[in-house]
């Protein structure tokens, strides 16, 4: 079976959100053991994806992605599947698996920066209603999402016809380290925050919450705009803000080892990559009380209310005494052992040959 699998949405500048993450990571474990071409836009993409054979077509911001089948046609795969649910499927003449992570932007308009001005009024238009999401997933044969929260969502709105399968993000180890062994609740009251500065990732919560917690600072890791931080700045002038404006995954590793907590006050995720990825390097995680946490953190999690910043202070201090930090790092471990990337690559598969041998 070859399988042609979508990398067009992995970023050039070093940088990682959560879709590219979830392609470099399980194109990688799903081409250790199967056949496997990549679709890229960009030859820059191949310094952070893994060494396997490659197409390249055209920009998935392209106004022509809504043809980009005629491309795909002409390679002749037996399955294509993207980490999207924007791959053009008009005239294709082979199976298609989409993926839709979350259905944040209908309660949260704001589209990613990194989008041209264009396809952002788009964007905003396209999440005003239903039927352009139903019509592009059910233009494909089956779809993928990353969580039983958001799967229970799309059968809530009944976004498709096609069978939904649910496809797990996952820690890489290489990112964190490989959260074995016992360890004890660090010194130095760091706290991590590891995501967009978007306002539905309610940041603007944690930075008041640091502002209440004398002896802590507050490493904010992802890149940040200028205006960005002197806003979070002026917000709480007596919190302690580290802005590191982007971290390689050796620094990231390093900043959780002496962590005392990864915090998120999201008020909306798909799933939360960072969560799994500090409880595996055994992290505790101090979130959001919302759906998908509890879907992911399990037990190991302590859950807060978002809007509410004392009860993220009170969540942090929890894990002041050392015997209860040591509890809850375990438990992230153990937590954080029930994803994996091998495992989903896997349940991705297994999906694929069955779409591929279906009759169509």
């Amino acid at each position: 079976m070859k399988i042609f699998f979508d990398c067009r949405y992995v970023k050039t500048d070093g940088s990682h959100d959560g879709i590219a993450r979830y392609s470099e990571r399980l194109v990688a474990s799903l081409g250790a053991g199967h056949d496997v071409t990549m679709l890229i836009n960009d030859e820059r993409q191949l310094a952070v994806l893994p060494d396997l054979p490659w197409k390249r077509i055209s920009s998935p911001t392209s106004p022509l992605e809504i043809l980009v089948a005629r491309e795909v046609n002409k390679l002749k795969p037996d399955v294509v599947f993207s980490p999207m649910q924007t791959m053009g499927s008009f005239g294709r003449r082979y199976p298609l698996v989409l993926t839709l992570h979350d259905l944040i932007y209908y309660r949260h308009r704001t589209p990613p920066r990194s989008m041209p001005t264009w396809l952002r009024l788009l964007w905003r238009i396209y999440h005003l209603a239903w039927w352009p999401q139903r019509l592009l997933l059910n233009g494909a044969d089956a779809v993928v999402t990353v969580s039983e929260t958001t799967k229970g969502l799309m059968e809530e709105h009944r976004l498709t016809r096609r069978p939904i399968e649910v496809v797990y993000n996952a820690a890489d180890g290489a990112t964190v380290g490989a959260g074995t062994g016992t360890r004890t609740r660090p010194d130095g009251g760091v706290l991590v925050y590891m995501g967009a500065f978007i306002g539905y990732k309610n940041v603007e919560a944690l930075v008041r919450a640091a502002a209440r917690l004398p002896g802590y600072e507050l490493h904010l890791l992802s890149r940040v705009s200028d205006a960005d931080r002197r806003r979070l700045t002026a917000l709480a002038p007596d919190a302690r803000l580290v802005f590191h404006n982007g971290v390689t995954d050796e620094e990231y590793a390093e900043i959780l080892s002496r962590a005392t907590a990864l915090l998120t006050a999201s008020l909306d995720e798909g799933f939360g990559i960072p969560v799994i990825e500090a409880m595996r390097a055994g992290t505790p995680a101090v979130v959001s009380d919302i759906p998908i946490f509890r879907e992911i953190g399990g037990d190991a999690a302590i859950y807060v209310d978002p809007h509410d910043d004392a009860s993220i202070v009170d969540g942090i201090r929890s894990l002041e005494d050392p015997d209860a930090w040591k509890t809850r790092s375990v438990a992230g471990v153990t937590q954080a052992s029930k994803f994996s990337w091998t495992a989903s690559a896997e349940v991705l598969n297994a999906l694929l040959e069955r779409v591929a041998t279906r009759p169509h």
